[in-house]
């Protein structure tokens, strides 16, 4: 069997301080999507060509440290954020971060292009003399879907406190739900069959729960950068189980392989 080809793709937890701890954004993609349909997921999507467009080097926050080769995945968790949720990390010429008034007409003009493919985040940046605010996120972990999968994703989730001007909502397309959620509570939800979570997403909620803040969770994961996950099966008594590494940091190493889609 011919392994299907790796496709680069970014997700985005958007975080905020809720009145019962921390929260995190999640959209619940369409019944109809082939990869995760009707799941609980975070704000994400494949990485565009455009997304390293060299013009767009000038219009990148120029101290997010990111290696070149995670910096088209950091565009591309900015520009899906701003097509499936509406929530745009970026600044103006003054250094501000882009408020909701702007927003408005930025998604009024942008949003519905972008999102078809008809141009890519440079065309925005370039015409409203905007900066991505890279630098804003911060790396929270790398999973790359196994190789017996027909589709298969290199995937790099990132960490960004949500500004607290701008209005998270799903696009009615790709998503038909949002909620602003406690990890806990979206983990217990999909232990008791009320929602969807696939594997890397209930792992990464599942480290998520170990903070009582956004700061708290964004400290945590500046300070040591993630290990690529990639599950591969192994024999068990009661069957097959996906198997990660240890040293990723996960509450657990396997899982049932019902968990992956």
């Amino acid at each position: 069997m011919t392994e299907a080809r790796l496709r680069p793709a970014a997700t985005v937890l958007l975080l905020r301080d809720g009145a019962g701890g921390l929260e995190v954004f999640m959209v619940q993609r369409h019944y109809q999507i082939d990869f995760a349909g009707g799941a609980l997921v975070f704000p994400g999507g494949k990485v565009d060509e455009r997304d390293s467009a060299p013009d767009l080097a000038v219009r990148l926050s120029p101290n997010s440290g990111f290696a070149e080769a995670l910096t088209p995945f950091a565009v591309a968790a900015v520009r899906e954020s701003f097509e499936e949720c509406g929530v745009l990390l970026a600044r103006g010429a003054d250094g501000a971060l882009v408020n909701a008034a702007r927003l408005a007409a930025l998604e009024a003009k942008w949003r519905q292009p972008m999102a078809k493919g008809e141009i890519g985040i440079l065309d925005m940046v370039a015409a409203e003399d905007l900066t991505l605010a890279l630098d804003l996120l911060t790396h929270y972990s790398h999973w790359v879907t196994p190789t017996f999968m027909p589709k298969r994703f290199d995937t790099h989730f990132f960490l960004a406190n949500a500004p607290a001007d701008q209005l998270a909502l799903h696009d009615g397309g790709e998503t038909v739900d949002s909620i602003w959620i406690q990890p806990a509570a979206a983990i217990a939800d999909a232990v008791a069959g009320r929602r969807s979570v696939i594997f890397p997403t209930r792992m990464n909620l599942s480290v998520l729960a170990r903070d009582e803040s956004a700061a708290g969770a964004i400290a945590r994961a500046g300070a040591k950068p993630p290990v690529r996950v990639e599950p591969w099966l192994e024999d068990r008594p009661a069957g097959q189980v996906l198997v990660i590494p240890a040293e990723a940091g996960y509450d657990r190493t396997e899982a049932p392989i019902s968990e992956l889609q």
